[in-house]
């Protein structure tokens, strides 16, 4: 597997799709990487040889935040909102979404599994509840 900015790419996967698996290169970026090194999109990751990973590693370093730093970078930004308090920082505190979705119905990825609320109106599930509380 070759490595790449610290991540073990797939070897049998064509570049242009293996460079996807750095964090922050899609395939756009991934299209401008290979065309600024001039190595053919169509080529498998593990017939790449060293002086063409370098010239990877060159462009991606001079042109993209990838990985840690991007990571960093996105999290600083996140801890901002939040210090300052703005809309989309007590959004992110909460849990929900930020960019405006509907909350009534959907939005399970940001809130999780859902919660029922209320009265138990079974008497015996009430009782099982009082005891198994005890």
């Amino acid at each position: 597997m070759p490595r790449l900015m610290g991540i073990d790419i797939p070897d049998n996967k064509r570049i242009e799709i293996a460079l996807r698996y750095i964090h922050g290169i899609g395939p756009t970026r991934a299209a401008f990487v290979l065309e600024q090194t001039k190595i053919d999109p169509g080529k498998k990751a593990n017939t790449l040889t060293a002086d063409e990973i370098r010239s990877i590693i060159a462009v991606i370093q001079a042109n993209f935040h990838v990985e840690g730093d991007l990571r960093r970078e996105v999290s600083q930004n996140i801890r901002r909102l939040v210090s300052i308090g703005s809309y989309r920082g007590t959004r992110h505190r909460k849990g929900l979404p930020v960019r405006g979705q509907r909350t009534r119905t959907n939005a399970r990825t940001r809130k999780g599994a859902k919660h029922t609320v209320g009265a138990v109106r079974d008497k015996a599930e009430r009782n099982a509840m009082k005891n198994a509380a005890k």
